[in-house]
């Protein structure tokens, strides 16, 4: 399945550690599983990434996207909206352009939740499986597309 797949990665740094380790776990998976056309794209926050998604999605050069960042809960309810409209956005941009974009954005209450769940972290790692994810969707696209389409009405 690996054959010619161009994969970007989006990357939201407001965490420069998070993001190098996501990215890292990332990059590890996409290693694994024999992919190495793979370009980044860094932009400042979560909230940015449905946009730099749908960029590289439309572009016409990716076939996959893998989206990463953190969010961390403060004091505040920015946190509600910027992980709302970031996994909603991520979400439109896939459903728009029908490109897979794997969903690599941690949402979590404190920093030690975060280091958890990253590359080198004791739960999991969430930019390898953000990998995972998009290349099975892409697998199931690409097994889908090789099947012959009925068009139109029946007779």
């Amino acid at each position: 399945m690996t054959d010619a797949i161009r994969v970007a990665l989006a990357v939201a740094d407001f965490y420069a550690d998070l993001a190098e380790r996501l990215e890292s776990g990332a990059r590890s998976a996409l290693s694994a599983a024999g992919v190495v056309d793979v370009e980044r794209f860094t932009v400042p926050g979560a909230f940015e990434l449905p946009l730099i998604s749908r960029y590289a999605a439309e572009s016409g050069r990716f076939e996959a996207v893998v989206a990463l960042g953190a969010v961390i809960r403060g004091e505040t309810s920015h946190y509600d909206y910027v992980c709302g409209e970031c996994a909603r956005g991520i979400s439109s941009v896939s459903l728009m352009t029908g490109v897979p974009i794997g969903f690599g954005v941690l949402t979590v209450d404190t920093m030690e939740q975060a280091l958890d769940r990253v590359s080198g972290g004791s739960k999991r790692d969430s930019g390898a499986h953000a990998v995972e994810a998009v290349l099975a969707s892409l697998a199931v696209k690409r097994s889908l597309g090789e099947r012959p389409r009925r068009t139109g009405f029946a007779v």
